[in-house]
This record gives C-alpha cells, structure tokens and sequence, in this order.
C-alpha cells in the first residue's frame, strides 16, 4: 500500500486503482483502462452505531477498517479483484460476534449514452420492462453503454440506481452482515456485454443514417402480389392525407419483379431488375419519383440470394449452385441460388443495388431470404453439401460476403432493413433494422389471432437488442375489420408501446377512421430502449414502459390477456419497479375510464384476445397530469413541458397538435380543486370539461396547423 499523500491511501488490483480519502471519508475505485469511477462512502451499522470506514492500523495490503469513534476496529473491508470484475468483502474482525447492516451511497461516472437496465433474470417474472429517456427503476441492477458495447453491473443485496444528468448515476447499495457471515457486494465490469454472448458482428445503430425506428406503408399484406404501381400510389395519397401529418415517413414497393404476380418467390427475377411491366408500366425509377413527389421517401423489396429466371441462369451458370448431378440448389429465394463466394455475384449484388438506390433513387430496402429457417441463406450456406458446391468451399463467411455487397451498393446514407435479420448474424454489422417475426399473414389469407400472438411472442423473444443493435421490425400493423377492434388495439401495442418499426399495410382508403385513428396513435414511434437486456420465453401479460422527461415521469403498463376468457390481470408496483409504499393515480387509454387511485398492487378485468393500456402517476397532492389521447404512450410524444405553480395555482405546459386533429388531456383534481379557466394560443380551439365526481378535467385542444401549443388550467 503506497501513501500518496497524508490522507490519501491508494492500492492498483489489476486495471481498478482503489483510494481511500481518510480525512473525508471517501472511496474512490477506478476503472483505468475503460475510464469508469465509483466514488462514495460506505458504513457499517450494528446495535444503533455507525462504524465509519477508515485506514488500517497494521500493513495488511488491499483492505481498509471500520472503527469506533475511539479508532478501535471492529470490522474490514477487502478487495478483490478479477479481471474486469471488483469485488468489495465485508467481514468481522477475529472473534467479534455481532450483526448489522452496511450501505455504500455514492456516485458512478459512466458513459454519457448509457441508460439504467437489469441483467439478472427472476425466476416467475411476469413484466417487460421498457423505457423512454433516462428511466429508472429500483429493479435496476447495471448501466449499459450502447456505443462501446459496455456493461457495468452492481451486485449486491439491495441496489437503487438513480440516473443523474452526463452518464452519472447515483448508487446506494444495502447489505447485512450476521454474526456468523460476512457480506459483500461488487462492481463486474463487463467489455462486449452482447458481443460475448449473444451479437458476434456486434455494431451500434449508425444513428446519423437512421437517427429513428423507419415508419411507412407496404402492399404485401393485403394486395399480396397483385398491387399495382397505381394501387400504391392511391394508398399513399390516402396516407399523405391521414398519417404523413402524424409522422409517417416511407412508402415501399413490394412484388414489382418481372413474373412476381404470383408466388412463389422463388419464380421472380430477382437478379436483374427486369421490372413486371404489366403492374408497373412506366418502371421502378419514375414510381420512386411519384413516392417522393407525395412527400414520402421511397423503399423497395428486394430478394437478391437467387432467381427464377431461367434466360438469366443460362447466361451466368457460373454463378449459381448445383448438386453433385449439376441440378441447380433451390432456395426460398430463387429456383437457381447465388453462389456467394464468387467474387463476380459479389460485383453484380453491389451493381444491382447501387443502380437500386443512386439511379432509381429507392432510400429504403427490404432485403428477403436471410435467417427464417433451412430454406433461406443463412442457414442454407451451413450446409456441408452446399459448402462443397461454392466455387470457393473453404470460405469461412459466405453469408456475411452477400450482406456486406448489399450495403456496399447501397451506400452508407440509405436505410437497410434485414428480412428477417438475426443478431447472431453478420447482419448486425450492416443493416439498421431486423424482421423480429415471420409474416403477419398467410399468403393470400386475412389477418387473425394466431398471427397476433406470434407477433408479440416475437417481440417479447428479441426486443432486448431493440434500439441497440437494430430496430426491431414485428411485421406490418394490421388493423382490419378482419380482427375485433379488441384485437387490432393489442396489436397496436405490441408494435407500438416498444417503439418498434411501424409499416402500415391496410388498404388505406376503405379503413374505417376509428381504425385509421388506430395508425396515427402510433406515429411517430417513441424512441424505446430494453430494460432487460436478455430474451424472454413466455408471454408475458404485462409491459411497462416508463417514460422520462425532464418535467416529469410515469409508467404506461399495458395488462395483456391472452387467452381465449376474459381475466383479471393483476401487477404489484414492486413488480414495475416502483415504491411499493407510494399512492398511484391511474388512467385506461382505450376505455377512457379513470381507475382511481391505488397503492402496493392493482388489478384489472380484460376481455378475452384484449389488452388495457394504463397510464401510472404517483399521487401529487395538486393537480396534476394523467393521460393524452394523442399516442398510445400517453404524453411520451405530443406533452412537451409542464409545471405546477403553487402561488398562482395554475398548471402550464405545452402540446405539440396535429393539423386537424383534437388532442385531448386529462388531468387529476384532488379534492378542494376546481378549475376555474383553460387558455391556450391564438388560433387553438379548447373545449373542456370535468368528471368522475369533479376528479378528472378533459380538455381538448385543435389547431388548424400543426403547432406547438401552450395551455393554462387556472383553479
């Protein structure tokens, strides 16, 4: 142990310097190497005393004391260290027989990106939890740095992480140390977190080129096959109209190959950009042009790992796969499949695609036939047979080779959305956005409950690398009078309570506006990140999303019940993560119906194939905010400030309104309140109104433009 200074004690365990400040009582342990630092104080109590951490009284390295205020010395702490992993061991002085608690309070400097997550599983765990912002929840146990792949996790007893501003979280950790054990509690630094375990090709999403989840619209769904160029452009003349104001972004063109008006895929000419004439007479360049024109970015679908076109095949034998017989090797993706290890297939994928994107000027692509199963590329080019029919056998990444070109052609500045797309495969390196699930329909079939609930099985297997990895993509939102309208709003809140990719695919100008209302109340998508950051296999009947702004946070839980019964579903606020002893004042999205007030668990009757979606806010003794209309999650996207003022009594904030469209805000009135008057900016036109016994204010705001608005409730 070296002296630094009188009062500075300091000690290196591997790549953690360990200080100890004895004047003020401050531990310092520092990651050198990844720049990480805990700084605090920790304390033992026993019997109503406080022993205070101070330095050893002999020359017995890697350990520190804690005395009485007389300096005798009745306990230590040692440090040990493992790698990357530092652990702190709390434990009585030979022949001291007593029992206590310990608590270190203090201060972690981490990453400014990184968020507060959980990375140890509960055995019985019945919530996902998701967050908007920088969330917290005494369930928390790591911080993790999206940019550098970097997890650190807190292990001990009773961990509450509370996130500060500048990646700087405060910790206190609990513990107890019985008279015949000792405690401890650690701090495992962890480089490549997902890397190690679960993301070989690990690379955060390059948020420059797709700063959002993408949001749009595609024909596949609905039309299958037989969607003309004319029938996507009625469609998004319909969308500019009802959802461009609400923040959809692209219109993307399924099925426009030469013969691709009728599956199966693996017919289409899928190589050579031969367009189908018949649906698409004046071709994919000027349909990308007429896209734009309607205010939306094009998109395209494309399956590139093979072909039906057997004029093509013949003039490029070569590249293509044949068995030992010489048969060509058939694929989901084409009668006669790509041999990727053919460095002129490689020059072709990049000319196709550059052509795709910087001639015909598509800003989006759907690429197919990836990681669905033995029939698609992944998989297919594992196959020792296949492997022995490349013109090279002994390459060791043929998939990533094909991956690679499609970005190469490309460009860096276009958006990439893998179909379906693995983070255990290379496509976490190239591609910003993964299909999570398999279609949300059955060639030529209507939408119905089964594809529902693989949808949010899907979505509760794989949206733990959402945000991080890829944007998850669970398949078109489908909200047809093929589904109860029960249905179509569970379906709206699996995709769109994570902030997952949202792509309409309903025929737009025959949906019902109590549907159509069901799309605007997902766009845009929140920016969403996983709080668990492992899978999930089972279906799990409640999802928390918790929302942070600087002003103001609550919980958005959504009940799901997926059974064929209506059922009660129940929560405790421990299981959200929130202070079991705090009083909660709730409100139900789709029933518009205030739920009262509650404390310790909640619970909630919902009908058969249904979700509930509540908004969660702790009791605040004034009048305060609970839910908006305008987005499923209940003020994340439209609710922009908000501030209570004790002197004057009014509560002030700012919404951001859709041109046309009514936003309406419900506030909580304890009693002794009544508000007296709304006003809100010239030009917005207020309605209002008080109910639920004089509890809950509705007040409604509508602009002719879209704007954001300030309102005041005087009471």
């Amino acid at each position: 142990m070296n002296a630094v200074a009188a009062a500075l004690l300091t000690f290196a365990l591997g790549p953690w310097l360990v200080a100890f400040d004895s004047d003020k009582g401050l531990l310092t342990m520092t990651h050198q190497e990844q720049k990480v630092s805990i700084t605090g104080t920790l304390q033992l109590h026993s019997e109503g005393k406080t022993w205070k951490l101070v330095a050893p009284q002999d020359n017995v390295p890697q350990r520190l004391a804690f005395a009485d205020q007389t300096g005798y010395v009745y306990a230590y702490v040692t440090f040990q260290q493992n790698g990357d992993r530092l652990d702190l061991l709390v434990h009585h002085r030979t022949r001291q027989f007593f029992s206590g608690d310990w608590t270190f309070d203090g201060d972690i400097a981490f990453r400014p990106e990184s968020f507060a997550c959980r990375v140890t599983p509960v055995k019985g765990e019945r919530v996902l939890t998701l967050g908007s912002g920088q969330t917290d929840s005494l369930l928390n146990d790591a911080i993790f740095a999206r940019d550098d792949d970097l997890l650190l996790q807190i292990a001990g007893a009773n961990v509450n992480l509370s996130t500060q501003a500048g990646g700087h979280y405060g910790v206190k950790i609990k513990g107890q140390i019985e008279e015949s054990s000792a405690s401890s509690f650690g701090f495992h630094l962890e480089p490549k977190y997902f890397q190690k375990r679960y993301v070989p090709y690990y690379a955060p999403i390059d948020r420059k080129r797709c700063p959002k989840p993408p949001t749009g619209w595609m024909s596949w769904n609905v039309y299958f096959d037989k969607a003309t160029a004319e029938d996507n452009l009625l469609q998004a003349r319909v969308g500019k109209k009802y959802l461009q104001p609400f923040g959809m972004e692209f219109w993307s063109i399924e099925s426009w190959q030469g013969n691709s008006d009728q599956l199966p895929v693996s017919k289409f000419y899928n190589l050579n950009l031969e367009v189908n004439e018949k649906q698409f007479p004046k071709g994919m360049k000027q349909l990308a042009r007429d896209i734009r024109a309607l205010g939306f970015r094009p998109g395209i679908w494309m399956a590139p790992f093979g072909t039906g076109n057997e004029a093509f095949y013949k003039a490029h034998r070569d590249w293509f796969l044949h068995d030992k017989e010489g048969k060509p090797m058939k694929t989901w993706n084409g009668i006669y499949t790509i041999d990727p290890t053919n460095p002129a297939v490689q020059d072709h994928l990049r000319k196709i695609f550059d052509i795709a994107s910087h001639d015909w000027g598509y800003e989006f692509f759907k690429i197919d036939g990836m990681s669905a199963g033995p029939g698609y590329c992944a998989h297919f080019y594992e196959h020792p047979n296949v492997k022995a029919a490349f013109m090279n056998p002994q390459c060791p990444n043929p998939f990533e080779r094909c991956v690679r070109s499609f970005r190469e052609g490309i460009g860096p500045d276009r958006v990439f959305l893998a179909c379906q797309g693995h983070v255990t495969g290379p496509e976490a390196a190239y591609a910003d956005a993964s299909r999570i699930g398999a279609d949300i329909v059955h060639p030529n079939k209507p939408v119905g409950w089964k594809n529902l609930y693989q949808q949010a099985g899907r979505t509760l297997n794989q949206i733990f690398t959402h945000n991080i990895v890829f944007y998850a993509d669970p398949d078109t939102l489908l909200v047809n009078d093929a589904l109860s309208m029960e249905e179509a709003r569970l379906s709206t809140c699996v995709v769109g309570l994570p902030g997952q990719l949202m792509f309409a695919g309903d025929k737009l100008d025959s949906l019902p506006m109590e549907r159509m209302r069901l799309l605007q109340q997902v766009l845009p998508v929140t920016d969403v990140h996983p709080m668990e950051l492992y899978p999930f296999f089972s279906m799990l009947p409640v999802w928390d999303l918790k929302v942070a702004k600087s002003f103001l946070n609550w919980d958005v839980v959504a009940l799901f019940n997926w059974e064929e019964q209506e059922a009660t579903i129940p929560f405790t606020f421990s299981e959200l993560g929130l202070d079991a002893n705090a009083t909660y004042v709730l409100y139900e999205f789709w029933t518009d119906h205030f739920s009262g007030q509650a404390s310790g668990s909640f619970s909630m009757k919902v009908p058969s194939h249904a979700v509930r979606l509540l908004a969660v806010h702790r009791l605040a003794g004034h009048p305060q905010f609970l839910s908006s209309d305008r987005h499923v999650t209940q003020g994340a996207v439209d609710l922009l400030d908000l501030a209570w003022n004790e002197q004057t009594k009014e509560l002030k904030g700012t919404v951001r309104l859709v041109e046309k469209n009514k936003t309406t805000l419900r506030f909580y009135l304890p009693e002794g309140f009544i508000m007296k008057k709304v006003s809100s900016a010239a030009g917005v036109q207020i309605e209002s109104k008080t109910g639920n016994n004089g509890r809950v204010a509705a007040v409604s705001l509508e602009s002719p433009t879209s704007k954001d608005a300030r309102f005041v409730l005087t009471f």
